[in-house]
């Protein structure tokens, strides 16, 4: 993988000064997803700052799956998330499970208990949610909350062994009901779930919250620095509270980052299934989706997306960054890499009346100008061709410089013809053009004899293969602003455009991943999904050119 030091932030300057300090021998981070759905472009951020980071220093991260919620998650979610990390590039030093240490965790639970520090409550969620209070008002304390230590270890053994329905009884932490940070009245520890876990079955039918098992996760693991998004900022007062009333060997010191925000982009797992399960897209994967796998359907590749999320870099504040930066990255990591090529995506038939019936000729194109190095193709042409519909006009405006009734253009790599004859269909729709071509104008052999002013690509009508083209736009147009509609109000009902052109007879080895520029349409994408032996589907991940400026938006 490329070097990838130097790139610096708050978090960075912190592990540097604890190495230096001598605090920590080695750095030891994690990515910890819970298997409840697919990676998005925000858990892409995630992955890189820790992995990063732990490379950078010569530090470990380990892959841990928050698996401590079994009514949501999946061993489908455990195998996609472990394809994404690879498939950006990076692997883990150590890969566990939360439910790798559910008895340790509720070892330290009755640890808890023994101490004063925690018990069992018999208020519902709502009561709880009643009892806690408000930002501007204390809580108050819950009934059950000076039941004997012998009677919350009897009571927490029996949640265990099953003798309590789901939602009966909870573990709560005994802290302080009148604590300015809500987070610190009596939180939820474990609360009861007759549910089959992915991972342990039905072994367990108690199950441990985020906030406690996951600063018990960290310090059995040795994790030095717990990288979160913001929104854990308020949290970490209980995570520093788990690790010193558990008692734990290791001390894990957890750190904040503002989260990834895009525009038009929606960035919740729940908001995301929700559009897979309503059908809004095909799946997961969908490439309008900003989900890793998506990205990778679409086309953008591991080092546009790596290189995307270092430039973004790693700040305290909130702030969203424009999708067009993302776009930027793919053009810059494609420009020299994508062979270029031409396809036609709304055919239009151009007859060359003068050019002979049975004639066919080869000529030579660059597979990229700007990368000699990727050679030449040949590109077969003949006295029938397709253009694009947007190329040919019979009653111009002012400035159009491609084809029309008496003006002529050059074909790209080829002649210049000139527009002579329209034919129409009964509804008065133009369906073919013939024009003349003028065999002193081919491409390479220095004709100076006069210059024209456009220059269209084509396909030949004999030789060209059959595509599919899958133009997409934003899957949100706006952000929730008006009261009473939620995000799906805001899906754009044109994200998806599916035309049917050609493309040249060369493409027809193309690949599924395989990525082209096709001229003046932008970059593309073989559909890994849709793409058969007979038929090629492709995506495309960005159009040629944008008015993003990256200097002005950093």
């Amino acid at each position: 993988m490329e070097n990838n030091t130097g790139s610096s932030h708050f978090i960075r300057n912190i592990v540097i000064e604890d190495l230096k300090s001598g605090k920590h021998d080695q750095i030891i981070t994690r990515f910890p997803p819970e298997p409840n759905g697919y990676l998005h472009i925000g858990h892409a951020k995630a992955i890189v700052l820790n992995f990063d980071l732990a490379d950078e220093f010569n530090g470990k991260t380990n892959l841990r799956f928050d698996d401590t919620n079994p009514l949501k998650e999946d061993k489908e979610f455990v195998e996609a998330i472990k394809e994404d990390i690879k498939w950006l590039g990076y692997d883990w030093d150590g890969l566990y499970f939360a439910s790798d240490y559910f008895e340790e965790m509720y070892n330290r639970a009755v640890l808890l208990i023994k101490k004063g520090k925690a018990y069992v409550d018999d208020l519902s969620a709502e009561e709880i949610r009643e009892y806690r209070g408000t930002l501007t008002e204390p809580g108050k304390e819950s009934p059950y909350r000076n039941r004997t230590i012998e009677e919350n270890l009897n009571l927490f053994e029996r949640m265990r062994k099953g003798e309590f329905k789901d939602g009966e009884k909870v573990l709560r932490a005994k802290i302080d009901m009148s604590s300015p940070n809500l987070n610190l009245r009596d939180p939820v520890l474990y609360r009861i779930s007759h549910t089959t876990h992915h991972n342990t079955g039905d072994k367990w039918c108690i199950y441990p919250m985020y906030d406690f098992a996951h600063p018990i996760e960290d310090a059995i693991e040795g994790v030095t620095h717990s990288l979160c998004s913001l929104e854990f900022e308020d949290h970490r007062p209980l995570y520093d509270w788990v690790v010193q009333e558990c008692e734990m060997e290791s001390q894990p010191r957890q750190y904040e980052f503002a989260r990834l925000n895009l525009t038009n982009t929606v960035m919740s797992k729940r908001k995301l299934k929700l559009l897979v399960d309503e059908g809004y897209v095909d799946g997961w994967d969908d490439p309008r989706m900003p989900t890793i796998s998506g990205l990778r359907r679409r086309g953008y590749t591991p080092e546009s997306i790596r290189n995307f999320c270092r430039e973004i870099g790693v700040a305290k504040s909130y702030s969203v960054v424009d999708a067009q930066m993302l776009e930027h990255f793919i053009r810059e990591d494609l420009k020299l890499k994508a062979p270029r090529t031409m396809a036609v995506l709304r055919p239009l038939k151009v007859v060359i009346t003068n050019y002979p019936e049975e004639q066919m000729e080869m000529l030579e194109a660059e597979n990229n100008p700007e990368n000699p190095e990727m050679g030449v193709r040949q590109v077969p042409f003949s006295r029938e061709i397709y253009i694009e519909q947007d190329d040919f006009m019979e009653d111009p405006p002012n400035k159009y410089f491609r084809l029309f009734p008496g003006n002529e253009v050059r074909l790209k790599h080829a002649y210049f013809i000139k527009c002579h004859d329209v034919i129409k269909d009964e509804n008065g729709n133009v369906v073919e053009i013939h024009c003349t071509y003028d065999p002193e104008t081919k491409s390479g052999t220095g004709f100076t004899g006069r210059k024209v002013k456009g220059t269209i690509h084509w396909v030949d009508a004999k030789h060209a293969k059959p595509a599919e083209f899958r133009l997409y736009e934003p899957l949100i147009l706006n952000e929730e602003k008006e009261e009473g509609k939620t995000f799906l109000d805001y899906v754009n009902p044109n994200s998806l455009e599916i035309l049917q052109g050609y493309v040249e007879p060369g493409m027809m080895d193309a690949k599924p991943q395989d990525k082209f520029q096709f001229f003046r349409h932008g970059y593309f994408n073989v559909d890994p999904k849709h793409t058969t032996g007979k038929k090629l589907v492709f995506n495309r991940i960005v159009s040629l050119k944008s008015s993003f400026d990256i200097k002005k938006n950093k």
